[in-house]
């Protein structure tokens, strides 16, 4: 299964059905084999005697244009084709009918030959049956400068809203019509793909990085090669600025992001900031989007609309709206900044050191620094491959503080109390924070006058609250619990030791991990293999044994 389809040659009627269960539309019985949606409140006697209406169209796949765009404030009706496909003339037809009242009717039709075709022969047809309709011809794509029929792409949904906008107010169709075509030399766009899109049943093919590849996969200008976002964002603004200029329109645009449909989130958002901060220093005066507006099924990549909006244009694209997927016009802004508060581990005026103390703790630093390696390994059969990395980074943080003189190691509960704020805030990841909470827990009942021992288990009842952990979960506490059942019978430390080790090789028996990374991993993957934090408790408590 390559996609989450159901079939190919249901598909644009899969995503109809969504569309017309989700949305306020209605949508043409599906005997009829039309693939038209139009308002659900609009009626064309009542709505219609005064309000031009405004339907647009193309081949499928460009979800959720141009259904999407259906609503008060946009568009009245959309008609849909095959994938990648012009509707019929007839289905065009149709659409005009139902919606077309005594104002009228616009269509708002993407430059392509299937399109200008179906779309016009369906306009005359109306006009002979008393309707009054007439048409632009939006191409806004830039990537062939002289190409005498440049494509429509996502610059097609700015005239959507400047139509929508002007028809709220009742502008007649032909003055409405001329204020729409006046706006379209403002308009400019550019797009840039790292794949084509995959049909259904297709497996995405490799593909280099190409300037214009068109919406129904037509090849690009030109490959490029954009080391980032903001080098592939600038690729794009230059000759978008460059063009817009020539037509005599100068910054601030307005700056459309829509994502091609197989772009991630998180590319969008990388993008949409190079766009505001721009190598160019292009000064923006609204931003719509990053969202997926005009796409290609799943080509992963992204197109930028600039538009050289007059204060009608502007206050068309701000207007409210109820077509469910327009993002709205946002103004850019430089982010609201402030000052979180940081609890800084507290610098005693006056440091008590014990030698003895801090040989042992220097020994332990020096086994998790020695053992990084080891440990990663251990964890990259297991887990993601970083726990020596987080556990040595955490002994670091401590050496540091330890040789700087911030570790008071002749008062046990201070030195607890600062080794669980060192790695609360050095330290990093799950592994960090359980650390503290067992260094800092102990440490609180040190304070209070308990035994090392009985202050470690109350650690260790914290760590498995706040964790969810227990022993036999293939965790470091299947070595830590042992070790402390022994000293608290009495133990020393190297029978503490013997201990750690013991529940560390256990976890290597163990068939399933109950918490951690490891949890999610089957039982073939964990047989014979230690548990890294259980393996670095062992490893710890030998070397502070011997110290």
């Amino acid at each position: 299964m390559q996609h989450f389809y159901n079939a190919a040659d249901t598909l644009i009627d899969d995503v109809l059905a969504g569309v017309s269960a989700l949305t306020d539309v209605r949508i043409a019985e599906p005997s009829q084999h039309l693939r038209i949606l139009v308002r659900a409140d609009w009626d064309r006697e009542h709505h219609g005697r005064d309000q031009v209406a405004l339907l647009s169209g193309g081949g499928g796949g460009h979800e959720p244009a141009h259904a999407g765009f259906i609503g008060e404030g946009m568009l009245t009706g959309a008609v849909v084709g095959g994938l990648f496909a012009s509707p019929s003339v007839d289905a065009v037809l149709a659409a005009i009918r139902e919606v077309c009242g005594a104002a009228g009717c616009l269509l708002i039709v993407k430059n392509y030959t299937g399109d200008r075709l179906n779309f016009g022969l369906a306009a005359e047809q109306a006009r002979q049956e008393g309707l009054a309709v007439s048409m632009v011809i939006v191409g806004d794509d830039i990537a062939l400068p002289d190409a005498p029929q440049p494509r429509g792409i996502a610059g097609t949904l700015i005239v959507h809203k400047l139509a929508g906008w002007l028809a709220a107010q009742q502008i007649p169709l032909e003055t409405l019509s001329e204020r729409v075509e006046a706006a379209l030399p403002r308009i400019a766009s550019l797009g840039l793909a790292l794949s084509h899109a995959a049909r259904p049943g297709e497996a995405k093919a490799p593909c280099a990085p190409e300037l214009g590849l068109g919406i129904h996969n037509e090849s690009g200008v030109r490959r490029v090669d954009p080391e980032s976002a903001s080098e592939a964002v600038e690729t794009l603004l230059a000759p978008l600025t460059e063009t817009l200029a020539a037509r005599g329109y100068a910054a601030p645009y307005v700056a459309l992001l829509n994502n091609l449909g197989g772009a991630a989130e998180q590319e969008m958002q990388v993008l949409a900031a190079s766009l505001l901060v721009n190598r160019r220093g292009l000064a923006l005066s609204g931003v719509i989007g990053p969202a997926a507006l005009m796409t290609s099924l799943d080509m992963q990549g992204f197109s930028i609309t600039l538009v050289a909006a007059d204060d009608d244009l502007f206050s068309a694209l701000a207007a409210p709206t109820g077509a469910p997927a327009w993002p709205g016009l946002r103004t850019p802004r430089a982010p609201a900044r402030f000052t979180p508060q940081i609890s800084e581990p507290p610098v005693p005026e006056h440091v008590e050191r014990d030698a003895t103390v801090e040989t042992l703790v220097r020994a332990a630093i020096a086994v998790l620094t020695e053992s990084r390696q080891a440990l990663d390994d251990l964890d990259a059969r297991s887990g993601d491959g970083d726990a020596g990395t987080s556990l040595a980074s955490g002994a670091e943080a401590v050496a540091r503080r330890l040789d700087a003189g911030q570790l008071e190691s002749a008062r046990p509960a201070a030195l607890f109390a600062g080794i669980g704020a060192c790695l609360a805030r050095d330290m990093g990841g799950s592994s960090g924070v359980l650390l503290s909470i067992l260094f800092t827990a102990a440490g609180a009942e040190l304070a209070e006058g308990d035994n090392l021992a009985a202050a470690l288990a109350v650690g260790i009842e914290r760590m498995q609250r706040y964790g969810g952990a227990a022993q036999g979960d293939r965790t470091l506490l299947d070595a830590l619990i042992p070790a402390v059942e022994a000293l608290r019978e009495g133990g020393d430390l190297a029978r503490a030791a013997e201990r750690a080790r013991e529940g560390a090789e256990a976890t290597a028996t163990m068939a399933q991990a109950r918490a951690g990374r490891s949890a999610y991993l089957p039982e073939s993957a964990l047989q014979g293999v230690t548990d890294p934090g259980a393996e670095a408790v062992a490893r710890v408590l030998q070397a502070l044994a011997e110290a």
